[in-house]
């Protein structure tokens, strides 16, 4: 079983930038879906973007389309979101997930989750 953990959070003025990453362990995340979701105080968790396991397929929310980035280094076994032109709004805990088939963008029957990191941007 894969074991993810996400760190590059921290608190950040609007407009600034963070990158997020989520490393693997236990196994290689190689074959492995992976996604990020947030979930902001009083919120449901949301999706944010998701990367195929060979890093071909991307798909982002509206909201972060054109800002955030997602991507891969299976070498390192590492994905990354790179935030960009962040705005209060986007303040959350940001969640790492990862499926062995496609990753849904609902949430559900994920397989593995990290244990988040929280990410404030400041107006």
């Amino acid at each position: 079983q894969v074991q993810l953990v996400e760190s590059g959070g921290g608190l950040v003025q609007a407009g600034g930038s963070l990158r997020l990453s989520c490393a693997a362990s236990g196994r290689t995340l190689r074959s492995y879906a992976v996604g990020w979701f947030r979930q902001a105080p009083g919120k449901e968790r949301e999706f944010v973007a998701v990367i195929s396991h060979n890093g071909l397929y991307t798909k982002y929310a509206d909201s972060v389309k054109g800002r955030f980035t997602i991507s891969r280094d299976n070498a390192l076994n590492t994905v990354s979101l790179q935030m960009n032109s962040l705005k209060p709004e986007d303040t959350a805990v940001y969640y790492c997930a990862g499926n062995s088939r496609a990753l849904p963008d609902d949430g559900k029957a994920i397989e593995v989750w990290g244990q988040g990191t929280l990410v404030t941007v400041s107006s």
